[in-house]
């Protein structure tokens, strides 16, 4: 038997969407092998295409990459900032580019099937490869455009010609007899690409698969008449350590607030260096103590705690999914991390700041896609009076709780997807 799968993927965050969805397929495949003591086991071979970046999610579980890569100067923000697109080319776009198309081309002459996992650009090249591949697309959602009560006020006359998030020439790629499927992010999308005949699935989004779990923290007294506040300034640097100064001073200003008992988390990337923000946030005069004097129930053995008037402020980096939880509200300057803490029902405060991913066109986009559960402020001082909006308003916290949970969809979705990629898998196989 010859199982070959080759995944392509255009962002870091599409590089871990792709390898949850490997991780299930491993899953499904050990349980059915197990289940039918006739059957040989034959692996799936896999390899990765990262088109932005290094792959260093599919490099930690030793996923095999097709070609070279290359970390560019925009990190695949380049829509955000035509000059990043720029710099992306002095730094060999359009080479890269090309040696990943002939890398495609090349893999495919053997057969196999191809996941497809981004936006135009994979989609295009598993079109252009001449096998049969599955589309999950994270990058466009209906929402971005339109609610369920119909178009946005501030589309344009030529997006709603249009007809959906999706572009003509997206539709027709997803209407090739190779395509075999297109996994949305949400309803809504699936429905728009329903109605052009399109292979859409409703299958969940995987986004959420690690987020969206069962969490019984320690039960603290105190907790509940505590307003827990997530904090999350991205993981690209030097933006996140600027975006991290202005999410304090945001912080500063909600420790005005009388009578209200506040606790912060900082969900920092595993990537980044936690000591640097421990530093940053000292110098606004927060002031390290020992853990073991607050019941904080983040299971994180290296966080650090901080203290300033009464408040504290937990650093972490290993309880990513806990510290979502845990907390009731967010100060967010990050994408996916940001739509992950709203798909959980809860509301998220941002403002723009000066980088090349949060900046102004970035959290307009981000508004659209999420909504009421985005409030957006125009500096950090006006995330007091925000969050006191908030507080005084419980019918709109709900709505906020209802609208998170719908645009962003349920969890399962990476299961979902393996389901059928191990499916088709089999079938090729066996012919």
């Amino acid at each position: 038997m010859n199982r070959r799968l080759l995944v392509i993927s255009n962002g870091h965050g599409e590089d871990v969407i792709a390898v949850k969805i490997i991780q299930e397929l491993w899953k499904l495949q050990k349980i059915n092998f197990s289940s039918d003591s006739n059957q040989e086991y034959c692996p799936i071979n896999i390899t990765a295409l990262p088109m932005v970046g290094e792959g260093f999610a599919y490099q930690k579980i030793d996923i095999p990459l097709l070609g070279k890569v290359q970390k560019m100067p925009s990190g695949g923000f380049i829509y955000m900032d035509g000059r990043q697109l720029w710099k992306d080319i002095k730094s060999g776009l359009v080479g890269l580019t090309l040696h990943q198309y002939q890398q495609v081309k090349q893999w495919s002459r053997e057969g196999g099937l191809i996941l497809a996992v981004g936006d135009i650009l994979p989609l295009l090249w598993a079109n252009l490869s001449g096998v049969n591949y599955f589309f999950v697309g994270t990058a466009k959602s209906e929402y971005y455009l339109r609610n369920e009560e119909g178009w946005l006020e501030d589309v344009s006359i030529v997006d709603r010609f249009l007809g959906s998030i999706y572009y003509p020439w997206e539709r027709w790629l997803m209407s090739s007899k190779s395509c075999l499927g297109i996994f949305p992010r949400d309803s809504l999308t699936v429905e728009s690409l329903q109605n052009y005949g399109i292979r859409a699935y409703d299958y969940g989004n995987p986004m959420m698969d690690d987020v969206d779990i069962s969490f019984s923290p320690v039960q603290n007294p105190d907790d509940e008449y505590t307003l827990k506040v997530l904090l999350l300034p991205g993981s690209r640097l030097p933006e996140a350590l600027d975006n991290w100064q202005l999410i304090l001073s945001a912080v500063d200003s909600l420790l005005e607030i009388q009578d209200l008992d506040l606790r912060f988390v900082g969900a920092i990337a595993s990537s980044l260096n936690l000591n640097v923000f421990a530093e940053i946030a000292q110098k606004f005069q927060w002031k390290p103590i020992q853990k073991k004097s607050v019941n904080i129930p983040i299971e994180d053995p290296d966080k650090m705690i901080l203290t300033k008037n009464k408040a504290q402020l937990i650093l972490s980096q290993n309880s990513y999914a806990q510290s979502l939880q845990y907390c009731d509200i967010s100060i967010a300057m990050a994408g996916t991390a940001t739509e992950q803490f709203v798909g959980l029902g809860k509301p998220a405060i941002a403002f723009a700041g000066t980088g090349a991913q949060y900046n102004p066109k970035f959290a307009k986009n981000q508004s659209r896609l999420l909504g009421i559960s985005l409030q957006l402020v125009e500096n950090p001082q006006q995330v007091k009076d925000k969050v006191q909006e908030l507080l005084s308003n419980p019918d709109l916290w709900q709505s906020i709780s209802v609208n998170g949970k719908k645009r962003l969809g349920s969890a399962g979705g990476a299961k979902k997807i393996a389901r059928e990629l191990l499916s088709k898998l089999t079938q090729r196989s066996e012919v």
